[in-house]
């Protein structure tokens, strides 16, 4: 199979595939700082139309305002990379899709755009489940530091993959 995206990507993302396949779970992701690399890692997996619902990529704040429902105050009170935003870009793209689960990631690829704060290669993710309890938030910080924009895309869609496995973050005695 031809393919322009990373072996290791495109392995990760097969182990996606079937697994929610065997789960009956259908997902989708809201992109920021990977720009649909996620999307497109999915969608080389032939049968990923079973189980991938939708991609979002909403690059800028007004996107991510517009199109997934971000409160334009979470973006002004925590930044575009946060907790806050990330839960909410999964929370909106849940929403806004038929999809049993959503993964969003926000970060700052670089090489500019960094503060001291947030230095390039931070990037945060969260996954939001239909029915879920609404206050359990999975979400989580990453600091890949500076390994150049395409390593920090590449990582973080990597990331991103692994908490659309079904078993990540569920509570224990569940499939």
């Amino acid at each position: 199979m031809l393919t322009l995206l990373p072996e290791e990507l495109v392995a990760a993302a097969q182990k996606v595939v079937d697994a929610n396949l065997a789960a009956g779970r259908t997902v989708c992701v809201a992109e920021s700082c990977t720009g649909g690399l996620v999307a497109a890692a999915i969608t080389e997996i032939p049968g990923s139309s079973e189980m991938f619902e939708r991609g979002y990529v909403t690059y800028s704040n007004d996107a991510k305002v517009d199109t997934l429902n971000v409160s334009p105050d979470v973006i002004d009170t925590f930044g575009a990379v946060s907790i806050a935003t990330a839960w909410s870009m999964a929370q909106g793209a849940l929403e806004a899709s038929g999809a049993d689960v959503a993964v969003a990631i926000t970060g700052v690829a670089g090489p500019g755009g960094g503060t001291e704060k947030k230095p390039v290669g931070t990037v945060v993710f969260a996954r939001a489940e239909r029915g879920a309890d609404p206050s359990h938030v999975v979400a989580d910080r990453k600091d890949f530091g500076e390994i150049g924009r395409g390593g920090i895309r590449l990582q973080a869609a990597l990331c991103a993959l692994d908490l659309l496995m079904p078993s990540v973050g569920e509570p224990e005695g569940e499939p």
